[in-house]
């Protein structure tokens, strides 16, 4: 079914519609929310959140984007909302579910892997807290970037902003968290 057509009968309030909608982005969008939220209950909780809007204002959609690009931006606000509902520091974050370790610092830091002796579990508060320390704004860029794979202009549509705003932003966080993490990876070797 195309976009349009699936856009048609979700504003006439067709339940199958709908059904694919979810079949369609459900997955996607829970695992945009466990990127952003770390934590698979919390993810979990704000992609229903997430769709129950948009079910509820399929008719605000004005359609100057493409729907995925609309339930994106509905997710990422959610998503935003809620880390700051629970105060950041106090998250309970999981990145190693995710990927391990080995894989962060490698994306991160420019191709170097860790030394074998880092531990993963000691290491890992210490990498999140890197991470957690970027504006929202790098935050949003970075993660759809290198952990969610957009390109920059699907991540400029997402934010409504310029792909060249999104390059600096990519840049700054990858440079702010690839000096953090330096100093990680240095306080091991010691």
């Amino acid at each position: 079914m195309e976009e349009k057509e699936l856009l048609k009968l979700l504003i006439l309030g067709d339940k199958h519609a709908f059904n694919q909608l979810l079949k369609l982005y459900g997955k996607k969008v829970l695992n945009t929310c466990y990127r952003f939220l770390l934590n698979e209950h919390d993810a979990e909780d704000i992609s229903q959140e997430v769709f129950i809007e948009v079910f509820q204002s399929i008719q605000a959609f004005r359609g100057n984007s493409k729907l995925s690009t609309w339930i994106y931006r509905i997710a990422i606000a959610k998503c935003l909302d809620e880390i700051k509902r629970k105060n950041r520091k106090k998250r309970i974050t999981s990145i190693g579910k995710t990927f391990h370790l080995d894989e962060v610092v490698h994306w991160i830091a420019g191709g170097s892997s860790p030394d074998k002796s880092i531990k993963e579990k000691e290491k890992l508060q210490e990498v999140m807290q890197a991470l957690n320390a970027l504006p929202d704004n790098q935050r949003i860029a970075f993660t759809l970037s290198k952990i969610e794979g957009y390109t920059n202009l699907e991540i400029s549509e997402i934010m409504n902003t310029t792909t060249v705003a999104v390059e600096s932003l990519i840049y700054r966080a990858k440079k702010k968290v690839s000096k953090e993490l330096e100093l990680i990876l240095k306080n091991t070797h010691e």
